[in-house]
């Protein structure tokens, strides 16, 4: 009996479930950058019903990490996919993991807004958390685009910007060490926006991990202890 058009049928449709995670984890990152960004919006405006809607979406992050996860799973107990193909299942699950994490993190930014909407506000604004936030939001988008694209090149370069992160952070530390030294009414207020800038920073370092998974989709290897450096140096030759 002739099954080689039944198997076709059913590798074409295992194909399309597999382009549907992708989509899904796309969808999943660009609700979770909009989060993101309307934490720092919020905080840095002062902006309280904003910081209660992204504080309220949560739920729906962690609602779609349940349900792309529980289609992972059917998927592997239906097709038992080997090589590359699981390799792109263990990545998705990897993925909207970290893209939970940077929905937890958004969440924090804005109920740190919402402590600081009650304080007297610098004259710059937040700027600090704003030009973070900024950076970090672009280095989620990029990051899930060289997973769509499964570009190594471009999870590299992403990925060498959380160094920058890492630094712009310990600036902004510094910086807010100084203010709380200098004027010791402030350190209340100063304290809510050193947990906002640490809630960006790991932003950045979720980011960085989805740029991780996507070598390991691509190249088969797994790079997550290994320093950035390293990385670059593997795979910008």
């Amino acid at each position: 009996m002739d099954t080689s058009g039944n198997s076709h049928h059913i590798s074409q449709q295992f194909d399309v479930e597999l382009e549907n995670l992708r989509t899904r984890v796309f969808a999943m990152g660009g609700l979770v950058e909009q989060q993101v960004r309307d934490a720092v919006m919020a905080l840095s405006e002062g902006n309280t019903d904003l910081c209660d809607q992204v504080i309220s979406n949560d739920h729906k992050v962690n609602a779609l990490e349940v349900e792309i996860d529980e289609e992972c799973t059917h998927i592997i107990a239906r097709r038992q996919p080997a090589a590359s193909d699981l390799r792109l299942i263990i990545a998705v699950i990897k993925t909207i993991t970290d893209l939970e994490r940077i929905g937890d993190q958004a969440e924090k930014v804005a109920r740190m807004g919402r402590a600081l909407a009650d304080m007297e506000r610098p004259r710059n604004g937040y700027y600090e958390i704003q030009a973070l936030g900024e950076y970090v939001q672009n280095m989620v988008r990029d990051s899930l685009d060289a997973f769509v694209r499964m570009d190594v090149q471009a999870a590299v370069a992403v990925a060498k910007r959380d160094l920058k992160v890492d630094q712009e952070y310990e600036g902004i530390m510094r910086q807010l060490m100084t203010f709380m030294m200098e004027d010791p009414r402030t350190i209340k207020r100063i304290l809510d926006v050193m947990w906002a800038a640490r809630a960006l920073e790991r932003v950045g370092d979720h980011a960085k991990n989805i740029c991780e998974y996507v070598i390991y989709l691509v190249e088969g290897k797994d790079v997550r202890h290994t320093g950035v450096e390293k990385i670059a140096e593997q795979f910008e030759k």
